[in-house]
């Protein structure tokens, strides 16, 4: 497994991070806990090193199940986001410091090993007007608490605002429908040195090319509500664009994106969510066997094509409504403004 260094934290990671969203069983549906095991430990066995995850996933039950299966030992780096209030009905952002401290505590115990890093789970730009809470992670830092922290966002104006308070990560959506985002950023993330963990690659599973335009989603599934009819009659028939990816050891515009994403320098990993060992190790074959991961010809094509279908590399970045007055990160989805931008909403 290909290393990257993490921005300028000192640590390394794989290029490839599990990510627990989908095998925690919030987002699409329940997974049996044999296979969630089976999955962290083929990912361990193949290399992988860094492991994304966050405090409410299944009632943070998922950090728990790293803290037993990702050894201790080694390089291995796990991120965990925080800020997702579950005790209250409805579920709200809360970033306070008091809030923040609480959580970072119970996921140490939970995790069974000291924090490496920590995200704002995607905060408000609001929420970054409030100068204690980046400066809460900031002390924590600097005690040695934990090894780096930073933000999991949702919108440029987010991770702008992150990086301007000292953040050394940032996690934002990132994939060849939705690369404007990191594009935008990518001065200020040259300049300070900041990592990037790229999340979607696979935009959902749209970009895997196996849906047809009338598949539907079971109760339980996020992205039943994502897309209207027509928007996801429009999604598949734009996912055509990767075609042009293909050839040599590139079989499936699934692996076309997932080697899209790679191709960027800024990312220090690619974060993917395989719900079973063998996608894991589909994925794993798919990253293929090192840069070049995409010739660049192709890659130029596919920035062609993509512009006949509706995609443009680079849009105008607005930030999204507030969701309400008191808080406009509040959600019950703690993965709220994770779509892709632009091209899939």
């Amino acid at each position: 497994m290909r290393k990257r260094p993490l921005g300028k934290t000192g640590l390394e990671v794989s290029e490839l991070c599990l990510g627990t969203w989908g095998l925690c069983g919030d987002a699409y549906g329940a997974v049996e806990e044999s296979q969630q095991d089976a999955v962290i430990e083929r990912a361990v066995a193949l290399g992988i090193t860094a492991f994304e995850t966050a405090d409410c996933y299944a009632r943070g039950t998922m950090e728990t199940r790293l803290g037993r299966l990702v050894p201790t030992q080694g390089d291995f780096v796990i991120v965990t986001k925080i800020g997702t209030n579950r005790e209250t009905m409805p579920r709200k952002k809360d970033f306070s410091p008091t809030f923040l401290k609480q959580s970072i505590e119970k996921s140490q115990t939970r995790l069974a090993r000291p924090l490496d890093v920590v995200l704002l789970h995607n905060p408000s730009l609001r929420a970054f007007e409030k100068k204690e809470t980046c400066a809460t992670l900031q002390e924590l830092k600097e005690k040695g608490t934990l090894k780096a922290w930073g933000a999991s966002v949702g919108t440029v104006q987010s991770a702008e605002a992150a990086i301007a308070q000292g953040a050394q990560v940032v996690e934002l959506v990132y994939n060849a429908f939705s690369s404007k985002d990191l594009q935008e950023i990518s001065e200020q993330i040259r300049e300070k040195g900041v990592a990037v963990l790229g999340r979607s690659v696979l935009a959902h599973g749209l970009l895997c090319g196996g849906w047809s335009r009338f598949k539907t989603f079971q109760n339980g599934d996020h992205r039943r509500e994502r897309w209207t009819v027509d928007q996801f009659k429009k999604r598949i028939d734009q996912v055509s664009a990767l075609r042009t990816l293909m050839g040599d050891d590139i079989q499936s515009t699934r692996a076309g994106a997932l080697r899209f994403a790679l191709c960027n320098e800024q990312l220090s990993c690619a974060v993917i969510g395989p719900r079973s060992t063998m996608q894991l190790d589909q994925l794993v074959r798919e990253a293929g066997e090192g840069p070049p991961y995409i010739p660049t010809d192709r890659l130029r094509r596919l920035e062609v094509q993509l512009a006949e279908v509706g995609i443009t590399a680079v849009e105008p970045t607005k930030p999204k409504p507030p969701s309400s007055p008191a808080d406009p990160a509040a959600s019950t989805n703690p993965e709220a403004g994770t779509a892709p931008s632009g091209a899939v909403q």
